[in-house]
């Protein structure tokens, strides 16, 4: 509860200070205030820890100005996680652990010095096409833009302010440096409506918050792991349990994330014009450096800070629809620097989901509920496919709700192990339910293979029919 109330005060502080910060004119006063901003929440959320997030801006910086830039991100990435790791296992070393919101801290840093480094990487790589391109003749590579120009001549001031700039600095969400300079640069956050934004996510926030503390009242967590919930609680009870246990963590993501989202909304980083069709953590899809002018009638949307997609996340169909809408500048992350690199196309997914698992945390729980995810939609596309691709009316509604379902009932499932973290706890839990839904899953994929072969076999028995009777 304590590092609860300190997460929303800093929040709160961070949202209001947006007010001042985007008016500020002068781009190198703006980038030194928020910094220094940014350094005040860090010390104040974690004291003496902050030598950690300091040891690694500095050890990630040098890699990226000084290592081999065909392989920096590479380096980057291999020290960021490993020294994650470290971080927090430092307690086997006798050290007193890092408060939670310092560990919060150290996994958006993180993201933000390893993406660092592949955004220089890219940018590198593209200088070295253009160079090629120029002795061939070959115009086809378009030239550096300003911002990869900015990225190979990156200084350890740069890396210092993009890093402890106080938007994002707590909680995220993840954005790009581009997006970062733009926020400095470009005149869109004075063009945008700031606070419309903010205030929009602001008035649901007290729903999700209330919902938050009501059902955690009358479900605690806690009460799963109690003799009397084994021995006096019927299956279906602690099976269903999951239910309000999800809802519960839910509520709390969506209240953290859209405080989050407000720091940024607040400050202008992230806006853009709406015709550059922005998308969650990338920015703009589209060159917009043309719509800049001295208008105020620019429409500016803030998509690229987009971090949750409540709506569309409570509302879709499917578990695999529903995972685009869920800490969306994350998963952009995710996608880019390990998906897409990735060199196997066979075990990119499971790389993904791995690497994932570990950004969270060493805890058990966050292994069996991220790396789960793959058993589970092999089941779902099996039975979209054999059930709801081709259904319409009646069957085709009430084939969604009934995957609509499924798609909370394992993502509660899942997500139960999240919450629990230890292995003893987890096993606990899933041994109360008799491992109910790993079972059923299993079963169901069987059952589903067995009804497309079936299927596939009267298909190519009428085929033989009609070519029977064709002659």
């Amino acid at each position: 509860m304590k590092d609860d109330i300190i997460y929303i005060v800093l929040l709160g502080l961070c949202i209001g200070f947006g007010q001042f910060y985007r008016k500020i004119k002068d781009s190198e006063q703006k980038k030194w205030i928020g910094t220094a901003v940014g350094l005040l929440i860090v010390l104040t959320a974690s004291g003496f820890h902050t030598l950690h997030m300091l040891f690694c801006y500095l050890v990630c910086s040098l890699i990226i100005i000084y290592f081999n830039r065909k392989s920096c991100h590479l380096a980057s990435f291999a020290f960021m996680f490993g020294y994650l790791f470290f971080f927090r296992s430092v307690t086997y070393f006798g050290y007193r652990a890092p408060p939670g919101h310092t560990n919060m801290i150290q996994m958006i840093l993180t993201l933000k010095l390893v993406g660092l480094a592949f955004e220089v990487n890219a940018a590198y790589t593209k200088s070295k096409e253009i160079e090629s391109s120029k002795k061939k003749d070959d115009s086809s590579v378009d030239a550096l833009s300003e911002n990869e120009h900015a990225l190979l001549k990156l200084n350890m001031l740069d890396i210092f302010n993009y890093s402890f700039n106080y938007i994002g600095v707590l909680t995220g969400p993840y954005f790009t440096y581009k997006t970062y300079r733009d926020a400095i640069y470009l005149p869109f956050s004075t063009k945008a409506d700031c606070i419309g934004a903010t205030v929009d996510k602001l008035k649901v926030i007290p729903v999700y918050a209330g919902l938050f503390l009501l059902i955690a009242y009358i479900w605690p967590l806690d009460y799963a792991m109690s003799s009397e919930f084994y021995e006096e609680r019927s299956f279906i009870y602690r099976l269903l349990y999951v239910w309000p246990t999800f809802f519960i963590f839910r509520m709390r993501i969506y209240t953290g994330i859209l405080l989050s989202e407000c720091v940024c909304t607040m400050a202008g980083l992230g806006a853009y014009p709406k015709v550059c069709e922005n998308k969650s953590g990338h920015g703009p899809s589209k060159d917009c450096l043309s719509m800049i002018s001295d208008s105020n009638a620019i429409d500016c949307d803030f998509e690229t800070v987009r971090n949750i997609d409540v709506v569309n996340t409570e509302k879709c169909w499917t578990f695999r629809e529903a995972m685009k809408y869920w800490n969306m500048c994350v998963q952009y992350w995710m996608a880019m620097y390990v998906y897409k690199r990735f060199p196997s196309k066979k075990y990119r997914t499971l790389a993904t989901l791995a690497v994932s698992a570990i950004w969270h945390g060493v805890y058990a729980g966050y292994y069996f509920c991220i790396c789960a995810a793959p058993f589970y939609l092999p089941v779902e596309d099996l039975f979209v496919k054999l059930f709801i691709k081709e259904a319409t009316g009646i069957k085709l509604k009430v084939m969604n709700v009934i995957c609509w379902i499924s798609k909370f009932f394992a993502f509660s499932y899942m997500g139960i192990a999240f919450l629990l973290l230890t292995i003893d706890k987890i096993w606990f839990y899933y041994g109360s339910v008799y491992h109910f839904a790993y079972i059923m899953w299993a079963t169901l994929y069987v059952v589903g293979v067995l009804i497309a072969k079936t299927r596939k076999s009267k298909s190519k028995r009428m085929e033989k029919v009609e070519q029977g009777d064709a002659k």
